[in-house]
């Protein structure tokens, strides 16, 4: 069974305000095993909302409309649904005086205005709402069940959970849907797709989707069954194929973040870690310091942005500096070295580069990073040209860097 949510409302069309209510329905929707395969804001404007209620109608079983059910002119659901369902609105006067003694009791004069919020579709169920002053409502056309919600939060929320649910559970066919996400680091999103998409284009049923960003690239595997036991199995059958290929680019199976991880890793180690960061300007060091508990492996690090700073602080030669350049193998891992040897941490960590827009020239265009992980056992530089602004190249180097982190943790554990 599939679902469609319509939220409502010229101002979810702006950058100042976010629909959030789509994604607490997404979740309660898959609970039940519903499948939301379509989402869309519409301005408050009647006749696009009802073409768009229309088109939803006509190929989903679940509707579910939020906002635009308030007092005023601009507030079109109610009006729309009835137009796309040629129905029509009736007032219902027990429910305009409820509204006022709701205002009385706010010691409020209700206005005449609210008086819309009475309007009620033909052949609709009444949902109260005991948190706002504007009902649901619910109405069945053929074996279409479209939801009228108000748009708070906190008001749709609890309409949802205490008279959808249990409507939608009678309603819906017992259904099972679970997802094997795996987070990957150190691959490119193309080249994933091409090592794994021959094993996932066989299947229907589960879904894979490739989700990638300048932090990770995420491979999701969405089952949906009668059952948990077929699920389980169906994402062994796809999963497992995939992560024998994936191997150890893969860091987390649970949603665990990469810094989650290496400071796990760090963690079971009892080891101490120290960063030296130019081109990303403390950025590893916030990631690090965003997991609780940090503290029990993170000492600190320095922000050495000048080539000035890198030779007092870091101990970086100024020959290093005067031939190599700041951003170079040799200052990356001088940078790590001398940070490591600086806190008399188990690893230190450096990154420099020139993360834009101005050029570092021929020797360093922009997007160029060296990062260099240090250990007792020597120093390992890598380097990359990434592709992007500013702030894509400063997350992909700190990415880059927590995953050569992890996996220097991983040969050391053995």
């Amino acid at each position: 069974m599939n679902a469609e949510i319509i939220a409502v409302g010229s101002e979810l069309l702006t950058p100042h305000r976010i629909d959030t209510n789509s994604l607490f329905l997404t979740d309660q929707l898959n609970s039940l095993g519903v499948e939301v395969v379509s989402k869309c804001v519409v301005g408050d404007d009647r006749d696009r909302l009802a073409e768009a209620v229309h088109r939803a109608v006509a190929r989903s079983q679940i509707v579910i409309l939020t906002g635009g059910l308030g007092p005023t002119e601009d507030d079109v659901t109610r009006d729309a649904v009835a137009l796309a369902l040629d129905r029509k609105l009736i007032f219902h006067a027990e429910i305009s005086e409820q509204l006022e003694q709701r205002f009385a009791q706010m010691k409020r004069k209700m206005a005449e205005v609210n008086k819309r919020q009475a309007l009620i579709i033909q052949g609709a169920a009444i949902l109260p709402n005991d948190r706002g002053t504007a009902p649901g409502q619910w109405i069945d056309e053929a074996d279409v069940s479209i939801l009228l919600l108000p748009g708070p939060p906190h008001e749709l929320q609890a309409m949802f959970t205490r008279q959808c649910l249990p409507r939608l559970e009678r309603r819906v066919p017992r259904q099972v849907i679970r997802t094997l996400q795996l987070r990957v680091a150190g691959m490119p999103e193309s080249d994933l797709d091409q090592l794994i998409s021959p094993v996932y284009k066989k299947y229907d049923n589960p879904v894979t989707k490739i989700l990638a960003n300048a932090r990770e690239i995420q491979v999701h595997v969405r089952a949906r069954c009668s059952t948990e036991a077929e699920a389980v199995t169906l994402l062994a059958e796809v999963g497992g194929p995939i992560e024998l290929l994936l191997g150890d680019r893969i860091y987390s199976r649970n949603g665990d973040t990469l810094e989650s991880v290496v400071g796990g890793m760090l963690r079971k180690q009892a080891a101490m870690l120290a960063v030296a960061e130019s081109c990303t300007g403390g950025m590893l060091s916030e990631r690090i310091t965003s997991v609780p508990g940090s503290s029990d492996y993170f000492l600190g690090g320095l922000v050495t942005y000048s080539p000035r700073l890198k030779a007092e602080r870091l101990g970086v030669p100024e020959e290093t500096l005067a031939k190599a350049g700041a951003v170079s193998r040799e200052t990356a891992e001088a940078m790590a070295t001398g940070e490591r040897r600086r806190t008399g941490a188990h690893y230190g960590v450096s990154i420099t580069g020139v993360a834009g827009p101005g050029s570092g020239g021929e020797s360093a265009p922009v997007g160029t990073v060296y990062i260099g992980v240090a250990d007792a056992a020597g120093c390992q530089v890598n380097h990359r040209q990434f592709l992007g602004d500013r702030a894509r190249v400063r997350m992909f180097a700190t990415t880059m860097a927590l995953d050569l982190l992890r996996r220097k943790c991983m040969l050391v554990a053995g």
